[in-house]
């Protein structure tokens, strides 16, 4: 009799023991009692009736997917290597468990499906420049489908794309004639600004003579330091120029004798 007794209260306690389930608070458990869905508990602990309810456990926490690298035609027929990673959570726990059989294969072909898609529909410019426009228009057309399933796509993002190297190749080409255009063109822009200044100097020196003669002296000036240079100045330059020209010619003169004593 206390055998029976005693056999009776283990079995009472691994009965309990079965009927006590926990889930901490990231998670939430989907029941189903012969088959028929009657509830979800969750977080914390909760009672089912063993051998009879089933319980399923739903994480509601953001998981993420990874998209395997897809070759993709853009609309100009490049083709390009494309992955790329999505981020969802479940919202809803009873849709995610009774519409879809597993929803995380589901959210990862669709995402496959979709990549293909969106970049078989831009060119491939539009693709490097804009990668955060078709990044927003991927989670668009994810969240829309996923909805119904109870899940919620927080985030898409294009991971690489890759390109043929021939076209790395021309894009490195273009890349530098274009450099090489810039160059030129500022080239150019200097070269005008120039013109333009030295068309005023010229308007100026033409009417002011003593002042082009004074800049000529100038010139030769600075020539004359080079001391194995012997120059020769008219003397009508020094006559046009006046008394400033001649001293001047004495300075030139002493730095001419100076350099020579060094």
């Amino acid at each position: 009799m206390l055998l029976a007794l005693i056999i009776l209260v283990l079995i009472a306690l691994l009965l309990l023991a079965a009927s006590v389930r926990i889930v901490p608070e990231y998670q939430r458990a989907v029941i189903f009692r012969l088959g028929r869905f009657v509830g979800v508990k969750g977080p914390g602990p909760f009672l089912v009736i063993p051998f009879i309810d089933r319980v399923q456990v739903v994480d509601l926490r953001v998981r993420t997917i990874d998209v395997p690298q897809q070759e993709i035609i853009t609309r100009d027929n490049v083709t390009v290597e494309v992955d790329a990673v999505v981020y969802y959570r479940v919202v809803d726990p009873v849709k995610a468990v009774l519409t879809v059989a597993n929803y995380n294969y589901a959210v990862m072909l669709y995402a496959q499906t979709s990549l293909r898609d969106v970049i078989g529909q831009v060119d491939l410019d539009h693709l490097l420049a804009h990668r955060e426009e078709i990044n927003k228009r991927l989670q668009e057309i994810l969240d829309e489908v996923t909805e119904p399933w109870g899940i919620k796509v927080t985030a898409v993002k294009i991971k690489q794309v890759k390109l043929p190297e021939s076209l790395l190749r021309a894009m490195a080409l273009q890349a530098e004639a274009e450099r090489l255009r810039r160059a030129r063109v500022i080239e150019a822009e200097g070269e005008r600004q120039a013109a333009e200044i030295l068309e005023k100097a010229a308007a100026v020196y033409e009417k002011h003579p003593v002042a082009l003669r004074l800049r000529e002296l100038e010139a030769v000036i600075h020539a004359a330091r080079e001391k194995s240079l012997i120059i020769i100045v008219p003397m009508e330059a020094l006559n046009v120029a006046g008394p400033l020209a001649a001293a001047l010619g004495v300075s030139m003169a002493h730095e001419r004798s100076g350099g020579e004593k060094s």
